[in-house]
């Protein structure tokens, strides 16, 4: 699975929503290859984007990726030297106001004229570069060198790869430092798991690493539901959906959002479209009734508050 640190730019829910467009999440700035800040709607403010997998290569093939695949990549690996120097230059402008002198930050709104998080996310599976655990040490370093010690680092993950140990020394590491850890789950039945996230890693073992890293910690389930062949997700999915998360919560784990989100740029297949707005708040005000302990998060597709 792709990960992205704005997966969808678009609009949180409530009675105000300015119209910010962002429609597009370039994971590159001013010859960048690994560090890009993005204007994030779930951040409400300016997200660092840190990206381990330049190569575009992942284990999920999701039908709603909005990674351009077709083009080739402009590195195929990581100089981790490279990425500290970018990492610190552009914490360094974001100190000094001058990011937002920038012409792609220029017309953000004040509200928004913060960096809000460090996100491990990009082209591919963060935690399947072999030294994550060594970036992200890197990371936690350089950002309090920097100044922005209570800055928190997120990793965007498909919780594939999260029972490993050298991932779980780098989850550890982010423990120490009040990070977060965002965790995808967009499926209720193997199913519709297999339809929209195809991958060889099986349903249950998602499931069974989500637990294992809630019981952990509290984490943050990522769930993007779309139009397939034109139709949403039919209500008995919604219902396993909800099934799995109090699974998840009977278990042990601690969830402590749930982000409820469609897509909005372009996906890998033709046949995937974004939810209406009225559709993905009726999924969203599903889940809030049969998960009641749980805050739940909705976010609608084309505009960023």
């Amino acid at each position: 699975m792709t990960q992205d640190n704005e997966e969808a730019a678009d609009r949180p829910e409530g009675p105000e929503k300015p119209a910010v467009t962002v429609a597009r999440h370039p994971r590159s700035y001013r010859g960048s290859l690994y560090v890009y800040p993005v204007l994030s709607r779930r951040a409400r403010g300016i997200s660092i984007g840190i990206n381990l997998n330049p190569d575009k290569v992942c284990n999920f093939d999701c039908i709603y990726c909005q990674v351009d695949r077709t083009t080739p990549p402009v590195v195929r690996r990581v100089d981790e030297a490279l990425l500290r120097s970018e990492l610190e230059t552009i914490l360094q402008e974001a100190k000094s106001g001058a990011l937002f002198d920038r012409p792609e930050f220029r017309a953000v709104p004040e509200p928004l004229r913060a960096v809000r998080d460090i996100t491990f996310a990009g082209d591919g599976e963060p935690p399947s570069y072999p030294n994550f655990r060594g970036v992200v040490a890197d990371v936690l370093m350089i950002k309090g060198a920097a100044g922005f010690r209570d800055l928190k680092v997120i990793l965007l993950t498909n919780a594939t790869l999260i029972d490993r140990p050298r991932v779980q020394d780098a989850m550890r590491l982010m423990d120490a430092d009040h990070g977060e850890f965002w965790l995808k789950l967009d499926a209720g039945t193997t199913e519709y798991y297999r339809l929209v996230d195809r991958t060889t890693f099986s349903f249950a073992k998602v499931l069974a690493n989500i637990l294992e890293a809630a019981r952990v910690r509290p984490v943050v389930l990522q769930s993007l539901f779309m139009k397939v062949r034109g139709a949403g997700p039919p209500p008995e999915e919604i219902a396993a959906y909800c099934d799995r998360v109090q699974e998840i919560l009977s278990g042990g784990g601690r969830v402590s959002l749930i982000q409820v989100y469609t897509v909005a740029r372009r996906p890998a297949e033709p046949y995937v479209a974004p939810l209406d707005d009225d559709e993905l708040e009726r999924i969203a005000a599903e889940v809030r009734r049969r998960l009641p302990a749980v805050p739940v998060e909705a976010f609608y597709s084309a505009r960023l508050a």
